[in-house]
C-alpha cells in the first residue's frame, strides 16, 4: 500500500517496529556469586530505564499494536514498566526465539582464551562462525533470529509494534536492517540497557529503513560512558572471581 502525493508518485507506506534492549540488571550478588541470567530481575537503574523510555513513548502520544518481548524475566519487566508509564493494557506476546545470545559456561573456557570470548562476539564485524563465551556461534544467533523477524512481517495485523530484547539479539536485528536483508553482523552497535531503536520496514523483504540506534531515554547523549556493555560485564566477572 503506498499513499498518493498528488503527483502522482506514490509514496511507500511502511510499518514501524520500536526496538527495545531491556532494562539492566545486576548479573553478580554482592559476594560475587552469578545470578542466573534467565532469572535475573531489573536493578534500581533497569527499572528507572524502562520507566524513562514509558515517558518518552507517553511524550510522543505513541501507542502500540503488538508488544513481544523474549520472555527472560528482565524484558517482561521492562515490557511492563514502559506499558505503565503510558498508561496502555496491551498483552505481551512471547518469542522465546529472541532470547539472549546463548553462552556456555565461562569455567570452561581457558583463562588465557577469557577475555576473547566474552568481548570478541561484539568486537567489530563478526564471523559467522565466533562462539559467544564457548557457546553459540553468530550465525545460528541469525537462524533462529531471523525467521521469527520475517513472521512478525508477515503478520498484518499490527502498524507499531514494540520488541523488548536483548543486547544480542537486537544488534543481529539491527544488522540485518542495515545490510537491507543480510547477514552480516555488526558487534560494535552500541545497545545501552534499555535504550531504543526505531526501524521502518516496507513489503519488500529488503525494505528497511534505520531510523534511530541506541537512544537512551535517561541519557540520550550517552555522556559519560566510554565502555562497551561487555567490556563492563567482563571487569565484573574478573571482580567477582576475586571477591
Amino acid at each position: 500500500m503506498s499513499t498518493s502525493t498528488g503527483s502522482g508518485y506514490q509514496l511507500p507506506r511502511r510499518r514501524r517496529i520500536y526496538l527495545m534492549r531491556h532494562g539492566d540488571v545486576t548479573y553478580f550478588d554482592a559476594s560475587g556469586s552469578t545470578i542466573d541470567p534467565e532469572r535475573v530481575p531489573l536493578n534500581e537503574n533497569g527499572r528507572a530505564q524502562a520507566d524513562a523510555a514509558g515517558r518518552a513513548f507517553a511524550d510522543q502520544n505513541v501507542r502500540f499494536d503488538r508488544v513481544i518481548a523474549s520472555g527472560l524475566p528482565r524484558t517482561v519487566e521492562t515490557a511492563q514498566r514502559v506499558l505503565a508509564q503510558m498508561g496502555q493494557h496491551t498483552g505481551i506476546d512471547i518469542e522465546p526465539a529472541w532470547e539472549e545470545i546463548r553462552s556456555g559456561k565461562p569455567g570452561s573456557v581457558p583463562a588465557y582464551d577469557l577475555e576473547a570470548a566474552f568481548i570478541g562476539a561484539f568486537d567489530g564485524i563478526v564471523a559467522e562462525d565466533v562462539q559467544f563465551l564457548g557457546g553459540e556461534t553468530i550465525g545460528a544467533l541469525f537462524d533462529r533470529v531471523l525467521p521469527a523477524l520475517a513472521a512478525l512481517r508477515a503478520d498484518p495485523s499490527w502498524d507499531v509494534v514494540l520488541l523488548v530484547l536483548h543486547g544480542g539479539v537486537n544488534r543481529a536485528i539491527l544488522s540485518h536492517a542495515i545490510t537491507a536483508g543480510g547477514r552480516t553482523f555488526f558487534g560494535h552497535l552500541a545497545q545501552a540497557t534499555g535504550c531504543v531503536n526505531a526501524l521502518d520496514v516496507g513489503a519488500a523483504p529488503r525494505d528497511w529503513v534505520v531510523r534511530m540506534i541506541n537512544h537512551a531515554p535517561p541519557s540520550p547523549l550517552h555522556r559519560d560512558v566510554r565502555n562497551t556493555s561487555m567490556e563492563m560485564l567482563y571487569a565484573q566477572f574478573i571482580q567477582s572471581r576475586r571477591s
